[in-house]
């Protein structure tokens, strides 16, 4: 009992401050955005607000866990956790447990519960790829033999996401990876080469399959198919637009009120820039920024490379969420359908994110005053 006191009184105030300020935030703009949707198809405005406060609490939960669950167990079964990974991801795939929504195949019906594995996935192959390249050291010389093998394990998970289809999901996954291997210090030619077949890859997934390019060339220019590809975009555009600098306020949005497909999910921050305007951006790059200053500091104090690669993993895979969101939104990058972290509607996504902060405000704790973990670049 003592040293769960002693280890609740040494959690970072600030860090966890960020968290629940960004969870509040996102509650309150899920019922602003969803509301018409709730009365209109399931005759409650608060329908969506309801389940996304239980997965808050859930997640909040799950935080605890992470929190107080040593983070040296995640080391030893990073192996299991990422086969089960794979073993949802196929399930996914099947008619039997797999639910299609919107021409996607990537939710696992269990029963009543609903999960979408990808969203597991994206904190179970970070913990895998900080666990590998966290406790080879100096020993990431030979390709074939440091890196392929879990190159070959991300390619899998990749595939298999890809599957869904979902090439902005599996982009996501695969980025985090990637900056681990940075961070852990692989050759440079090593990570050159693995960028440029990871961006021809990608470009060539993009622009092979129709509905992919379409979206692609919807983004380019939305308005050469107002009513199709660019109906969403412009709309979001239209929300943007009306806000100014204080918005409408909270709940006087106009475009969720049917006009806007998807208000409460991947284009929620579409909804915060109508209501609370440039004020409501800064608050969300406030949060966020929040997020990942503090987060590098806790990354840099860690007391071992596991921890610092599980930290920094954890906190890139949710700025890229981030950033694939905003950039969808604003229209700089295509519509991949990511949700905004913390802030977007959806249970799956809440909860792992939160279990994901609980792991960071747990080697906060562990850390020491000095960084015990440089960074280098081996040659």
């Amino acid at each position: 009992m003592l040293d769960v006191l002693g280890k609740v009184k040494k959690i970072d105030k600030t860090y966890l401050f960020f968290i629940l300020c960004i969870c509040l935030f996102g509650l309150i703009m899920v019922y602003s955005a969803s509301y018409p949707l709730g009365s209109a198809k399931y005759n409650d405005s608060s329908y969506f607000f309801h389940n996304q406060r239980m997965s808050l609490f859930i997640g909040l939960f799950a935080m605890t866990i992470g929190f107080f669950l040593p983070y040296s167990l995640y080391r030893k079964w990073s192996p299991v956790l990422v086969l089960g990974s794979i073993l949802m991801l196929i399930l996914v795939l099947t008619p039997w447990f797999g639910e299609m929504r919107n021409s996607s195949q990537r939710w696992l019906q269990i029963g009543p519960i609903v999960l979408q594995p990808a969203e597991f996935v994206k904190l179970t192959i970070v913990i895998y790829f900080a666990s590998i390249f966290g406790k080879r050291g100096k020993t990431l010389s030979n390709f074939n033999k440091d890196v392929l093998p879990p190159l070959l394990v991300l390619g899998v998970v990749f595939l298999l996401i890809l599957l869904q289809p979902d090439l902005g999901t599996a982009t996501s996954i695969a980025l985090p990876c990637v900056f681990i291997m940075l961070c852990a210090g692989i050759k440079k030619r090593h990570i050159l080469a693995i960028a440029a077949f990871s961006v021809s890859g990608v470009v060539y997934l993009a622009v092979s399959a129709p509905y992919r390019l379409a979206r692609v060339l919807s983004f380019r220019d939305p308005f050469n198919d107002p009513d199709g590809k660019g109906y969403q975009l412009i709309n979001g555009y239209e929300a943007i637009s009306s806000g100014g600098v204080l918005g409408r306020g909270i709940g006087e949005g106009i475009q969720k009120l049917g006009f806007l497909p998807e208000a409460h999910t991947d284009f929620i921050m579409a909804v915060v820039l109508e209501e609370l305007g440039i004020l409501g951006l800064a608050v969300v790059f406030f949060l966020y920024f929040g997020l990942l200053f503090k987060g590098v500091s806790i990354a840099l104090r860690a007391r071992d490379s596991f921890a610092t690669l599980l930290t920094i993993g954890l906190l890139f895979q949710i700025m890229v969420q981030a950033v694939f969101n905003l950039g969808a939104v604003s229209g700089l990058l295509p519509i991949t359908g990511i949700p905004l972290p913390f802030i977007s509607y959806g249970g799956s996504s809440l909860i792992v994110n939160l279990f994901s902060m609980g792991i960071i405000l747990q080697v906060s704790c562990n850390s020491k005053h000095i960084s015990m973990y440089r960074i280098e670049s081996r040659r």
